[in-house]
């Protein structure tokens, strides 16, 4: 071979050499660097049913609440089927953070005044990191304003408190399937009798089965654990559908249940779905942007 064909021949090579290693370059530029998938949306409000869900208040976002459930609808004709007869809880919830969220509301049920915050701890993801389910934490204390039925004993302020911890822990299975279970813990600082249980717990169990793009069917059971409580008061039990429309969230359902919030509906629920101890009620969601998201601001 003489020097010309040499030449020739170890450009052919380093051509072809650079060509590989352009090609591995680009291989190396093209692939997608891992990632971080959330799951959103799990649930359509802040609420299962009657209960929490995992769900927050957006950040930067406040959503007012109406919450509205009628008698009983064996109290009869008389009473319009229990129409004649309501309760009702209005409240205010705030986003602080994507993992933080606050809220008060005041319900008409025993003249109950409540605060609350909710913690996410864990949220679903799939990719680089995977977590099969989001936990979040819910607390509240309530305050309630009936009048005192012995005022002429010393009472004291802190007997009109109660308190409620849960531990909300709930997967999406798919785009129209999801499932939550809540274990609960209630006290009450003041009781009736010493036999009462000051501490009560209980398990939840609820889902969502979407039926269209806009309506869901939900479901929420709480099984009273505590054996005290157990034997003087029911099950709560509820079922209804989440209708959405726009920026309101719309929910109506059925429920043996007549309190609004934890310390009424987990251990002191009295009535009986097979006595037709069953009131309709109704829960209406709207969002309102206090604080704009950067991306939106131009930031």
């Amino acid at each position: 071979m003489n020097l010309k064909s040499t030449i020739i021949a170890a450009s052919m090579i380093w051509i072809q050499l650079g060509l590989f290693a352009q090609d591995d370059l680009m291989n190396m530029i093209s692939e997608e660097k891992p990632t971080i998938e959330y799951t959103d949306a799990t649930f359509k409000t802040t609420f299962l049913v009657i209960g929490q869900s995992i769900e927050n208040p957006p950040v930067g976002n406040l959503i007012f609440n109406v919450q509205h459930r009628f008698g009983a609808i064996n109290s009869g004709s008389y009473d319009f089927f229990g129409l004649d007869q309501a309760v009702t809880r209005i409240a205010f919830q705030y986003g602080l953070a994507e993992w933080l969220g606050i809220g008060i509301g005041r319900s008409s049920y025993k003249k109950t005044y409540d605060g609350w915050v909710k913690a996410k701890f864990l949220r679903q993801s799939t990719g680089l990191r995977k977590m099969p389910v989001s936990i979040d934490y819910y607390g509240n204390i309530a305050v309630s304003a009936l009048k005192w039925s012995e005022p002429d004993r010393t009472n004291f302020f802190s007997s009109r408190l109660s308190f409620a911890n849960q531990l909300l822990i709930a997967r999406k299975f798919s785009p129209g399937v999801s499932i939550q279970l809540v274990p609960t813990h209630v006290h009450y600082n003041l009781v009736e009798t010493k036999e009462d249980d000051n501490d009560v717990f209980s398990l939840g169990a609820g889902g969502r089965f979407k039926i269209s793009k806009r309506v869901s069917i939900n479901f929420e059971y709480y099984y009273i654990i505590s054996q005290q409580t157990r034997e003087q008061y029911t099950d709560p039990f509820s079922i209804g559908f989440d209708i959405e429309t726009g920026g309101h969230v719309f929910q109506l359902y059925v429920s043996n249940a007549e309190g609004l919030i934890e310390e009424h509906i987990m251990g002191r629920t009295s009535g009986k779905w097979w006595n037709g101890d069953i009131h309709f009620g109704f829960n209406i969601s709207r969002t309102f942007t206090i604080k704009k998201p950067k991306k939106f601001m131009g930031e």
